[in-house]
């Protein structure tokens, strides 16, 4: 509770919004929107665009984006990712905007890499809810183990000159990139399998199998295209590091400047006495009168 409103959540006909998540843990809520109706998602999207002036949606489909382009043209901005179908809607005006509409940045940085171009999409899930975390997100694409020479260089700009904080690593097929970076990499290592493949486990599971038994320690993995999971982890992991870098940087005391010289005064109170009393006079002597 905050002057007298609740902040957790709040109830509607069809679902439970949680309006004070980001305030709570710093991970906003994001609408799943590919199991829900329009109407639904439009719903839910309002009323956090009403509370919160930021509604964050992810697997919008086709008519739910014509939706929301009708729907909240004028009164919010859209920023849409089409690479993972994400919306995220802000309201109109940053003058109006509560502060956790447009999250100031934290100082934490995720580093995101993909095997190939077509694990993209799970990867810009995780991206997206980074950034809507205050993080700053750099990422490289295209590194998988059949070319395992691309990964060098960009794993290296990621780890001395970026110096993330966390990798999130997306693979499909044998998965077994997140394994090779994480026994190369100084920092935690977030395994995010996708359904890319073909035959037996080409839907995600032998990537993620091969993530589960991985023998690289740092590693965790999340469910097969959670995306979104990774991205979360990814950011409280970063946003607790930038903390405590901001803790441990010393505070220097602001330079001061040079003492001017002392200049010798008289004190007043001898400065109003010699104006008063009157310079002492040399006592002239009368002539001598001779008879």
């Amino acid at each position: 509770m905050r002057n007298g409103k609740r902040l957790t959540w709040d109830w509607e006909e069809f679902a439970s919004p949680d309006f004070g998540r980001y305030d709570r843990k710093g991970v906003p809520e994001v609408i799943l929107a590919d199991r829900k109706t329009v109407e639904q998602s439009l719903a839910i999207a309002r009323a956090f665009l009403e509370r919160t002036g930021r509604a964050i949606l992810s697997r919008v489909g086709p008519e739910l984006e014509a939706r929301l382009r009708e729907e909240f043209a004028g009164t919010a901005e859209l920023d849409w990712q089409p690479g993972c179908r994400c919306a995220v809607l802000r309201a109109a005006g940053a003058a109006a905007r509560p502060w956790s509409a447009t999250p100031a940045r934290t100082g934490g940085r995720v580093g995101i890499l993909t095997a190939g171009t077509s694990d993209i999409p799970a990867a810009e899930e995780a991206a997206m809810i980074a950034r809507e975390m205050g993080c700053e997100v750099f990422t490289a694409n295209d590194l998988g183990v059949a070319g395992l020479h691309r990964l060098v260089e960009p794993l290296r700009g990621m780890l001395e000159e970026r110096d993330v904080d966390v990798l999130v690593v997306a693979a499909g097929m044998d998965g077994a990139l997140p394994s090779i970076v994480a026994g190369l990499a100084t920092v935690p290592v977030i395994g995010l399998p996708t359904s890319v493949g073909y035959g037996h486990g080409g839907d995600g599971e032998a990537a993620l199998s091969a993530m589960l038994q991985s023998g690289s320690p740092g590693l965790c993995v999340v469910n097969i295209d959670n995306g979104i999971g990774a991205g979360c982890i990814a950011g409280m992991m970063a946003n607790r590091a930038a903390r405590t870098r901001e803790a441990a940087r010393p505070h220097r005391p602001a330079a001061r400047r040079p003492a001017a010289p002392k200049r010798t005064t008289v004190p007043s109170a001898a400065r109003k006495g010699a104006a008063r009393k009157p310079a002492a006079r040399t006592p002239t002597r009368k002539p001598r009168r001779t008879s």
